[in-house]
């Protein structure tokens, strides 16, 4: 057998360390050349369209067939103090926009929208169609935007204006919101972090370093990131959701491996030492912990709208990044900075742990009133989700003092706040289909402006229908169905019929998001599942997990549409769904792994579930705290969705961590007693339980150990 040289292992731990290090400042110096230069450079998906949808046919049929429409339509909007639609001045700086604006690549043909008696006489408007992906129309918008200004300063000599208004239009104006949304968030919720750091941890210095290792895994995220916009797009509320996933989580993973780093310090360990059994420990945990976050993102990757499936993938690179830091710079970093996180003491260390042993043990006294106690006021709290309204908002406060929602303001004002575009394909040579009957009803319906009806004059026909209700209004989708029923009752029979346009849009996104929802569920709580069966070799605790999931998510959401009263956006439920169980399965993780990790060291049920609390209650209230004031801070963003998803995740994370982990898990599982762990034996002849690691623990040194820590474990309650 050979004998391995004293102090080889060392040396090639040495190396290892070295190289890890050195991995990590590369990738950190690449991702700080590479991220000005891509991010600067962020889109947007564009309209939402389901993929597949009446909508999405729509779109691509008007543009190949009528590319002069284009597969998105803007309006230019008209105005003026003085002038009338009909004086000379106002016409000639119309044309004079049409000219400049067809002269645009990317643009198409220009439509004067008819004037109809409930229109403002100093207003007009003309329908342009745009050509291109979003990214080229993204790009087009501005350059249209000045040369019609342009033409129109000079054909009226200041006496009208004219701003462009439309779905890439709005995304346009709000990208540069999000961007100084995103720069003052980051602003505001880090040194709010690192203040809050500093009092739980009790040092200024173990504060800073897990505020670094977070900010590493944040910057090499945003450089995955940009090279991921290469291949797809990357639009801001990607970046923003990306990067406040990839903050929060930095913070929790590398503040519960410090938490236990600094455990085994006061326990006696070398540094070397605490940290191979910070990573033994808690190490593990994070990685689990990890994969519950990336299992739940993966759900969304079925969701058949590329802007979520790109979002769940930003998401779930940045949690494997995120990760990546946690487990090999943090653990090469405590051993070389452990004098480090002594600096700058604010608090005497170790204070504030015996209430939570206090706590444990009466918990375990009385389990029953507590449990029944925190279930009823979570269900009471969750009880005004049962009127939740999904939908769209167009967010008109974030849009408030742009061109682009002035000029919205103004259409709707004018009753043409929206247009829905039937596609009619034909058989070439069989001349337009007949709509005549079609835009004479059309008319006759209040809630109609105008209808126009164009050929392509070869194979295919398109009726513009503008009327005066809101995109987000909930009318708006009971006009396209109305409209849609018209027209295959007046059209010649057998008439294909394909609905486009924002509203036809909303009510495909509607029915595609309530299916996917369902089905994300499911997944999520199948993955969920699966995937804790596996970590803790038991089937009652995965299936008490995800009842206090649900429980925690249902919570939130009551106090969302208690607090907020708004109509929720249809991709949040989606989002949050998957967040919200991700990351509460991290608490999850880190307590009952403890719990399990004491049971199975030879103490009774009771005695583990209290030491497992008294011992993680500390980290993980203060984890959670960090990570509900991370998602806390979207709530100051313009964005209503980005606001109510920050809202949304920051009280389920607090919940969870508060009345869930403290409360009704440490009940629960001292009620379930040994049965926590019953496996069935086909289950257990899969994923047998490991031996017991009941390795003794080093004697405390006597004297202040080089870290105070404020988790020491107590000892067992009797």
């Amino acid at each position: 057998m050979v004998q391995s040289e004293p102090g080889a292992g060392s040396r090639l731990r040495s190396r290892t360390t070295r190289w890890s290090l050195l991995a990590w400042v590369v990738a950190a110096v690449a991702a700080a050349l590479v991220v000005p230069v891509s991010l600067g450079q962020l889109g947007g998906t564009g309209p939402l369209l389901a993929e597949g949808s009446s909508s999405q046919r729509a779109s691509e049929i008007v543009e190949e067939r009528m590319p002069a429409l284009g597969g998105e339509q803007i309006v230019l909007v008209f105005s003026s103090r003085t002038l009338t639609h009909e004086d000379a001045v106002y016409q000639r700086a119309m044309s004079s926009a049409a000219q400049a604006v067809t002269a645009v690549p990317g643009a198409g043909h220009v439509l004067a929208v008819p004037h109809h008696p409930q229109q403002d006489a100093r207003h007009a408007y003309l329908l342009v169609g745009l050509r291109g992906e979003a990214e080229e129309r993204l790009r087009t918008i501005p350059v249209l935007s000045a040369a019609a200004q342009r033409a129109v300063a000079a054909g009226s000599e200041g006496r009208v204006t004219v701003a462009v208004t439309g779905p890439t239009p709005v995304v346009s104006e709000l990208i540069a919101t999000d961007m100084r949304d995103l720069r003052f968030v980051e602003a505001v919720t880090v040194p709010a972090a690192l203040a809050l750091l500093v009092f739980g941890l009790g040092y200024v210095g173990a504060a800073v370093l897990v505020l670094a290792a977070a900010g590493v895994g944040v910057l090499v995220s945003a450089g995955v990131l940009a090279a991921l916009s290469w291949a797809v797009p990357v639009d801001t509320i990607t970046l923003i959701v990306a990067t406040t996933v990839s903050l929060g989580l930095g913070l929790d993973y590398s503040l519960l491996l410090l938490t236990r780093y600094r455990q085994a310090r006061d326990e006696g360990c070398a540094v070397d030492e605490a940290a191979a059994r910070a990573m033994g420990t808690v190490g593990r945990a994070v990685l689990w912990c990890a994969g519950a976050v990336i299992v739940a993102n993966a759900a969304l990757l079925t969701v058949p709208l590329e802007f979520i499936r790109t979002l769940a993938l930003a998401a779930g690179l940045a949690t494997v990044v995120t990760a990546a830091v946690a487990t090999t710079l943090l653990p090469a970093l405590l051993p070389r900075l452990d004098p480090l996180l002594s600096r700058g003491r604010v608090r005497r260390a170790g204070a504030g742990s015996a209430p939570w042993v206090r706590w444990s043990r009466e918990l375990m006294r009385r389990p029953w009133p507590y449990l029944i106690g925190a279930v009823v006021l979570l269900g009471a709290v969750a009880a005004p989700a049962t009127g939740l309204r999904l939908g769209v908002d167009l967010d008109r406060a974030s849009l408030a003092h742009t061109q682009a929602g002035a000029a919205l303001v103004q259409m709707e004002k004018d009753h043409l706040a929206n247009v829905t575009l039937l596609a009619l394909p034909h058989p070439p040579g069989q001349g337009p289909v007949d709509t005549l009957e079609l835009t004479e009803a059309l008319h006759a319906d209040p809630r109609v402006t105008t209808a126009i009806a164009l050929d392509n004059g070869r194979d295919l026909t398109v009726v513009a229908v503008a009327d005066g209700i809101p995109v987000d209004h909930p009318g708006a989708g009971a006009l396209v169905d109305d409209i849609h029923q018209l027209a295959v009752r007046t059209l010649p029979p057998g008439q294909t019929v394909l609905r486009g346009g924002q509203s036809a849009t909303v009510v495909d996104l509607r029915h595609a998001t309530d299916h996917a929802l369902w089905q994300v569920a499911v997944l999520v709580l199948l993955g969920a599942f699966v995937l804790m069966l596996v970590i803790f070799r038991s089937l009652l605790l995965p299936l008490k997990a995800i009842a206090m999931n649900v429980l925690s998510t249902g919570a939130a959401l009551g106090l969302l549409v208690a607090v907020m009263g708004q109509t929720v956006n249809y991709g949040v439920p989606l989002l949050a769904l998957t967040i919200v169980f991700g990351l509460s399965l991290d608490y999850e993780v880190f307590l009952v792994h403890r719990i399990t990790e004491l049971y199975r060291k030879g103490l009774t049920c009771r005695e583990a579930v209290a030491q497992g609390v008294s011992s993680t209650a500390r980290p993980i209230t203060l984890a959670a705290a960090v990570m509900a004031l991370v998602f806390a801070g979207l709530v100051t963003t313009h964005r209503q969705e980005i606001q109510q998803l920050g809202f949304l995740v920051a009280v389920a994370v607090l919940l969870d961590a508060t009345l869930i982990r403290l409360v009704v898990v440490p009940a629960l599982m001292e009620l379930l007693g040994h049965r926590n762990w019953w496996l069935p034996r086909p289950f257990s002849r899969l994923w047998p339980t490991p031996p017991a690691q009941a390795h003794p623990l080093p004697a405390p040194r006597t004297g202040s150990s080089a870290v105070g820590t404020a988790e020491t474990e107590p000892s067992s309650p009797q």
